[in-house]
């Protein structure tokens, strides 16, 4: 799930996304929701979505 998300966000480092998909399936289960790994990996697309989009722009 991780490399798979990672090859979707070039941008962001490996580790990044998969401590984000470990982390959404924590918050899942927190919350009490039966995990599973289509929703760990929508809800850490999402996360990614986020970040990449509320990073500055490059300088060029």
């Amino acid at each position: 799930m991780s490399e798979r998300l990672a090859a979707e966000f070039l941008t962001v480092p490996l580790s990044t996304v998969s401590r984000c998909v470990a982390d959404a399936w924590a918050c899942g289960e927190h919350l009490g929701l039966d995990v599973t790994p289509e929703i760990a990996e929508r809800v850490a697309r999402e996360r990614l979505l986020g970040l990449v989009n509320s990073a500055p722009p490059s300088r060029r």
